[in-house]
């Protein structure tokens, strides 16, 4: 089962109406998942979250693919993700295995930082 773009929750769909929280920088999370994962509900659980939460510095946009499907083992692959939930932050890898709710916000906070 290859699931590509699935919305984890309904805010992403009241941002792009413009009637979520305002404008702010866009980060892509790819979520490579694979079935009967309860690591991975945690994830997605994590994410919603994090999504819904209004100290969030940047908009969440997350792209769930299945592990085992072709692109997801390419991805996951070049990541060096051996086993599901892979996380990715715009396309680096940011974490395998069980997703710390408060690493991930440091690092969206950061996100925002100048390097």
């Amino acid at each position: 089962m290859s699931t590509r773009h699935q919305p984890l929750a309904d805010s992403e769909n009241r941002d792009k109406q413009g009637i979520g929280p305002a404008r702010r920088p866009a980060v892509t999370i790819t979520l490579l998942t694979q079935e009967q994962c309860g690591l991975c509900d945690h994830a997605k659980a994590v994410l919603q979250r994090v999504r819904a939460d209004p100290a969030t510095p940047v908009a969440l946009k997350v792209v769930e693919i299945d592990l085992a499907s072709e692109e997801g083992a390419r991805l996951g692959a070049a990541a060096g993700v051996l086993f599901a939930p892979g996380v990715l932050l715009d396309g680096r890898p940011f974490a395998h295995g069980r997703l710390a709710e408060r690493k991930l916000q440091r690092a969206l906070t950061r996100y925002l930082t100048p390097h």
